[in-house]
């Protein structure tokens, strides 16, 4: 097969999976949560196989495991998440109205000092539409996720078919891989196994490291804002963890949240809103300083701002499938350019036509003798 053909065959076939997730997207969560399932426990399965048990019976101890532990978190968090939950979208509104008259009331003299009482009265209604506007979404946005579920979670699917597809999917794991790999072209077997080693390093890493990151963060926060006495500080405190799988949103979603929760609760008394602050900063020094470099490091290989637009991309593009699609493809697609550009630099693309070797001690000859002139 020509090296034309090769391109036009890999091309078309990521053109098929990408208009398969475009047409499965909205049956794809439940499979794609226990491909998920299955490759965070396989080495788990590998190591009860190694101290003598048979993969049925490994993969049976551990998704019971799972499941235990997965139903008492809901037992004991559900009900205080829920009531704290609704609290927040009963007073979302009120607090926010405070918040907008506490910002005013400060903020009045200082504008009309320098614009007049006409800056004034169009900062307080640009204020008031943008509270407002703000306020409608994030409480639709939580109520949709307490109420709605199914569109968009799809909880049924999640806590119902995901363990049992993640059950079969962990007993035939190896199966799989080694079906997968008799499939590879002869010819790039051994760069198809590198690449694939070095995908999985990365997403391995990153996800299991990302997720206890993500876990200690929220129970950190959680912790903080409760013994502070910040109102819904439980609630607050899970969200902001969860979501510091997205760099930086997670921590700033929970800053300005908290911070603006306690100052409705505790003003005039800044002390409070202050060590709310010193909560969230902590936070991001246990953050950068301790669990990312311990439980994550530099796996992924992707820069922050590139696995925030990928998450966007693909969240926008595929849903809430596309979220969980982000890291893994961002991953993927880190390492193979990665393999591009190494490719590209040994070619003659780049080095012209002399061989590399010739062209770099030229490169060399020359810049010494610059250096001596």
């Amino acid at each position: 097969m020509t090296l034309q053909r090769q391109i036009g065959f890999w091309l078309g076939s990521l053109l098929v999976f990408v208009l398969m997730l475009v047409l499965l997207r909205d049956v794809l969560l439940p499979f794609i949560a226990a491909l998920a399932l299955a490759y965070l426990l396989d080495p788990l399965a590998d190591r009860l196989e190694r101290i003598g048990m048979n993969r049925l019976t490994a993969t049976i101890v551990i998704l019971i495991i799972f499941l235990f532990l997965f139903v008492l978190a809901l037992v004991l968090l559900m009900p205080l998440l829920g009531q704290q939950l609704a609290g927040l979208v009963a007073r979302l509104p009120e607090d926010a109205a405070k918040l907008q008259s506490l910002v005013l009331e400060r903020g009045a003299p200082w504008l009309e000092r320098f614009g007049g009482g006409e800056l004034a009265k169009q900062a307080q209604s640009s204020l008031g539409d943008l509270v407002g506007q703000a306020t409608k979404w994030v409480g639709g946005l939580l109520q949709s996720l307490w109420t709605g579920g199914t569109a968009i979670v799809g909880v049924f699917s999640l806590l119902v078919l995901t363990p049992v597809i993640a059950f079969y999917l962990l007993v035939d794991w190896d199966r799989m891989i080694a079906t997968v790999d008799s499939w590879l072209p002869r010819d790039h077997r051994e760069t198809i196994r590198g690449l694939a080693r070095e995908m999985d390093v990365a997403i391995a890493g990153f996800l299991r490291g990302q997720a206890l990151v993500c876990l200690l963060l929220g129970t950190f926060y959680a912790i903080g804002l409760s013994m502070i006495g910040v109102n819904f500080g439980a609630l607050i405190g899970i969200i902001s963890g969860f979501l510091s799988f997205i760099p930086y949103v997670g921590s700033l979603t929970g800053l300005v949240l908290s911070v603006g929760v306690a100052t409705v609760q505790f003003w005039p008394d800044w002390t409070w809103p202050l060590a709310t602050l010193g909560v969230f900063f902590a936070g991001q020094f246990l953050e950068g300083n301790i669990f990312q470099p311990k439980f994550v490091g530099d796996s992924i290989g992707v820069h922050p701002v590139w696995l925030m637009f990928a998450l966007l991309a693909f969240g926008s593009l595929f849903g809430f499938v596309g979220l969980l699609l982000a890291v893994p493809l961002a991953a993927v697609i880190g390492v193979l350019s990665r393999f591009m550009l190494r490719q590209y630099l040994a070619s003659r693309l780049y080095h012209g036509n002399a061989p590399a070797p010739v062209a770099e001690s030229k490169a060399k000859t020359r810049s010494r003798r610059g250096s001596d002139a």
